[in-house]
């Protein structure tokens, strides 16, 4: 099954104290590109989470988000008693030495300085973390579906677009046997010109004849053409990630048409190769969402 690279999922995990919603978006990337916006009280987790996050969506602009609304904060302030004593201890001796007035408010004084306060971070727990992690498996959930619903889409649209490709090849055949009769009278006319100045050869005119409409042959070219097509949805219908390789299949089929673009000497092929091209372009834009 096809899946896009596009994507978005959300998980919501709802603690006593506090609300956590984890958001995951994607977008196309040709590797996995992952960015985590992680809380500080959770980073030792990051990898974890990284990890978790990469083996499911394995390609990917990948952009994963904790939003948190919390009764209160992960940060514990403390004050530092033992630094505002040696404040106090110090200031006094300077306040007596100097004759200041007893009534100096030292607090107002101490607190600013350095040190005098502490923050420290709550501890993760691992509770805690299990119903977070529920929540990651959620939005990693939501974003797959979403991916392959976009998938689906795609999919059938590149079907089609591979389809009329198919049927143009269909159509060529019809125009080969006038495009060779219209080369050969054009070879013949030119050469009878040449012919009323000189003596021509008629054994080595059919040999150049020959020789000319063999390297404007296109067989071989329709057959890899139409092998490379039902490669591709023979791909397309696996199982496994195809982006890249479908993008390599139609490097191939691109190759097929051009090759029958150089060869087609004639209009109405030109038209035809023409419109398969518009459809290939359309099919690379799409297989750039492609996991």
């Amino acid at each position: 099954m096809v899946h896009s690279m596009t994507g978005f999922g959300k998980g919501v995990c709802e603690l006593p104290n506090k609300k956590i919603s984890i958001e995951i978006k994607s977008l196309n990337s040709k590797q996995l590109d992952l960015n985590t916006r992680v809380p500080n009280l959770y980073r030792e987790k990051e990898i974890e989470i990284r990890n978790k996050v990469g083996k499911k969506l394995v390609r990917g602009k990948v952009d994963v988000s904790f939003y948190v609304e919390a009764a209160s904060s992960d940060k514990i302030t403390k004050v530092n008693q033992q630094v505002i004593k040696d404040y106090y201890a110090q200031l006094k001796e300077v306040s007596t030495n100097l004759g200041l007035s007893e009534n100096t408010d030292f607090l107002k004084v101490i607190m600013p300085l350095p040190d005098t306060v502490k923050v420290e971070l709550a501890e993760l727990d691992e509770q805690e973390w299990k119903a977070i992690a529920q929540a990651i498996d959620a939005a990693i959930d939501d974003i797959t579906l979403f991916r392959q619903s976009e998938g689906k889409a795609l999919e059938v649209d590149i079907r089609h677009r591979i389809t009329t490709i198919d049927g143009l090849l269909q159509e060529v055949p019809k125009y080969e046997t006038q495009r060779i009769d219209k080369i050969r009278n054009r070879i013949k006319e030119n050469l009878e010109e040449i012919a009323l100045q000189t003596q021509a050869d008629e054994n080595r005119f059919e040999q150049e004849i020959i020789f000319y409409l063999e390297k404007l042959d296109i067989t071989e070219e329709k057959v890899r053409l139409s092998n490379h097509l039902k490669y591709f949805i023979e791909t397309l219908e696996s199982s496994d990630v195809v982006g890249k390789k479908l993008g390599f299949i139609t490097q191939e089929i691109g190759r097929e048409i051009n090759t029958l673009g150089s060869k087609a000497n004639d209009a109405d092929l030109q038209k035809i190769v023409i419109r398969m091209k518009d459809e290939l372009e359309k099919i690379k834009e799409q297989i750039l969402n492609i996991l």
